[in-house]
């Protein structure tokens, strides 16, 4: 039997997703081991093993493949725990990353302190030099300037280093120098050049992912290093892929070149994951885990990408797929304030203490002690009755908050849920309402272990109308990542407009373009049948500030001057979308080309091929549970039912909870639910 797993690390749990040479799907979960996250991994994988009936080393023989959407680069940057980096700039441009791009604040915010830099500027060399918007050189690069700069680096004790030289993305010369001096000054520190990171126009885009690139180059370095010695220890002779925060897979080399695109990267795989199992156009990803709720969402079932991601005050400087964050997990800490209004997160149990009831040494009140207090969960049956819960102790946490509040054990529960809820009914609506997005046109898909519990009273909230719980719900980042392509986002500049378009131009460098991405499939060993390229342009009315990214079709890599009034056209059209406007007559300009390069992969697509067989006469409950239902205000009997029992087609009415090994569903009154073909609950609100 051979295998191919994604493992994806959780706040509070790490998830093991292993699909067998038949296409059978089997998920695992064991703790995170925040500081040590090889650890974890490597137990996930021992535990999978177990559920095989084989020992570690045999089922490590028999892997492919393993893909991993890791954590690490992210808490480096959201803790602040990243290298000291030295940045270079031309001179008299020592404050990009001071000014920034002029962000703009509410107008009542006149107290907000302006934010520090994301290199302080005792840490900012410059140096002599500057080439022009059209490639050439003005005045020659300073060498001497170079070599001090690299002195006083060394004396600084800098660990990597970010050059951002102007118009660097039209003549890289410079930049290439300073490099070549920087590795003989510098030997060993990690150098990252803005226009091989990030090669776009804008200076500040481009030297704050240098920059935010360099910071996490040895941090992302480290831990592939213990990741690869942990799973060289253990035999794995597979293949290891990494999950990037554009929505696919890298290898490891490629990951090494531009660490930057780790950042955020486990995320994005959940909204890969509800491509591939829905066919709605409109659709929210909700992926609540231990420590966070993420958001995404899909719009004519495509991946929205966004090019203003932010970390704390500062842009990433790359796309990435849109996905928005709030401190609402199932660890997420509930307490009263000083105003005597409940809160709960940001701040989270996490792990290590974890949950009240999880008996690890937590004693703080957190949302998962507020479902077993409800009857939400059943404590001898988390994760399949693998992990055993202790009411009292939940119910000692909860009392906390119940005593402050002058309410029952119950009432306070329901408030740490409900409040949990309105968090992200609130996250939603800032990736949906804010964007001129109605959420009730849109499906919902349900991610993470605790989503299914809450998602109901959210979608009542929301007024949508139909939700999927898919059958790996608890795992839908790793399943992402089990079925995900292999991509990679790279992007040139060349300025023309539709009233002198540079069709050669254009050309020469789609060809470039085309060149490099096939190259990358080819190293990652993609069959040439199974790469696909998709175009893209940013695009802008004259005189305005800021582009917009717009698809459009090359035959054969190639435009003419025949393609130009589609392409003129797409981009009216997407102006309009975003912004409610279109200006026919004003002139259009292109600043930057991309290329998507995407590779299928072997063997993800082998899950469709296991369909459920139909359900055979009415479905049992498996049991009934005492809940908390919050309209009567007391405990009621519910019918608890079995996911795995269930066969396609079969029915099942709230309220109502559904329990799978690595999850609990609660569906509301009027909510109906149908088992698709795959195994996966699609709730219909009558």
């Amino acid at each position: 039997m051979a295998y191919q797993v994604c493992i994806d690390i959780g706040g509070t749990f790490t998830d093991c997703l292993v699909s067998d040479s038949k296409g059978e799907i089997s998920i695992f979960k064991s703790p995170t081991t925040p500081g040590e996250f090889e650890k974890g991994f490597i137990n996930v994988l021992h535990v999978a093993a177990e559920g095989y009936g084989l020992s570690g080393a045999d089922f490590m023989k028999q892997i492919d493949l393993i893909v991993h959407g890791s954590t690490v680069s992210t808490n480096a940057l959201v803790e602040r725990k990243t290298v000291k980096v030295g940045l270079l700039l031309n001179e008299g441009h020592q404050d990009i990353l001071v000014l920034r791009e002029g962000p703009r604040k509410g107008a009542f915010q006149w107290r907000l302190n302006y934010p520090e830099p994301y290199v302080p500027r005792h840490l900012t060399k410059t140096v002599a030099g500057r080439i022009d918007a059209r490639g050439r050189e003005l005045t020659p690069l300073s060498l001497e300037d170079v070599r001090k700069a690299a002195a006083e680096f060394r004396d600084l004790g800098v660990q990597a280093v970010a050059v951002g030289l102007l118009w660097s993305v039209v003549n890289p010369a410079h930049e290439l120098a300073v490099q070549e001096i920087f590795e003989k000054e510098l030997p060993g520190i990690p150098v990252t050049l803005s226009h091989e990171i990030n090669p776009m126009p804008r200076e500040y885009k481009r030297v704050i992912a240098a920059a935010i690139d360099a910071s996490i180059s040895p941090i992302v370095r480290t831990y592939i290093e213990k990741l690869r010695m942990a799973l060289d220890d253990e035999g794995f002779e597979g293949e290891l892929l990494l999950a990037n925060c554009v929505g696919g897979m890298m290898p490891l080399p490629e990951m090494l070149k531009k660490p930057i695109y780790s950042v955020m990267s486990g995320p994005t795989l959940a909204p890969m994951a509800a491509l591939a199992l829905s066919d709605e156009p409109d659709i929210i990803v909700g992926d609540m885990g231990g420590t966070t709720f993420d958001v995404s969402a899909l719009r004519d079932h495509q991946l929205i990408v966004t090019p203003d991601s932010m970390i704390h005050d500062d842009s990433l400087g790359i796309p990435k797929v849109d996905v928005r964050s709030v401190g609402a997990g199932g660890g997420s800490i509930a307490f009263v304030d000083e105003g005597g209004l409940l809160q709960v997160g940001p701040k989270s149990a996490g792990a290590r203490p974890g949950p009240a009831c999880y008996d690890t040494g937590g004693t703080e009140p957190t949302v998962t002690d507020a479902n077993v207090i409800l009857g939400m969960v059943d404590p001898d049956y988390f994760l399949g009755g693998k992990m055993r819960l202790r009411r009292d102790l939940a119910e000692a946490a909860v009392g906390k908050v119940a005593t402050r509040l002058g309410v029952s054990l119950e009432e306070a529960a329901y408030a740490i849920y409900t409040t949990s809820n309105h968090n992200m009914v609130a996250a939603i609506e800032e990736i949906t309402v804010r964007e001129g997005i109605n959420p009730r046109d849109s499906f919902f898909v349900c991610g993470g272990g605790a989503t299914a519990i809450h998602i109901a009273e959210m979608v009542d909230i929301l007024g949508l109308k139909r939700y999927m719980i898919p059958r790996f719900m608890a795992g839908l980042s790793a399943f992402g990542g089990l079925i995900s392509d292999i991509r990679k986002e790279e992007s040139a500049v060349l300025l023309t407009s539709d009233v002198d378009f540079a069709v050669d131009g254009v050309n020469d460098i789609l060809a470039r373009l085309l060149k490099s991405g096939d190259a990358f499939l080819a190293e990652a060993g993609v069959a040439k049948e199974n790469r696909k390229f998709e175009f893209a342009f940013l695009g802008r009315y004259e005189y305005q500030s800021f582009e917009i990214e717009v698809p459009f079709e090359a035959r054969d890599g190639k435009l003419s001057a025949e393609d130009l009034p589609a392409m003129v056209e797409a981009f009216h059209k997407m102006h309009e979308r975003i912004y409610s406007i279109r200006a026919d007559g004003d002139v259009v300009e292109f600043t930057a080309w991309k290329l998507r390069s995407i590779g299928k992969r072997s063997g993800q697509d082998l899950w469709r091929k296991n369909m459920l067989a139909a359900q055979s006469g009415a479905v049992a409950a498996k049991a009934e549970r005492g809940v908390y239902q919050q309209e009567s205000g007391r405990v009621e009997t519910l019918p608890v039912y079995e996911l795995s029992t269930m066969g396609a087609g079969a029915r099942i009415d709230g309220p109502c909870l559904v329990e799978a090994e690595t999850f609990t569903a609660y569906l509301k009154a009027k909510h109906l639910g149908e088992i698709d073909p795959y195994g996966n609950v699609v709730v219909t609100v009558a």
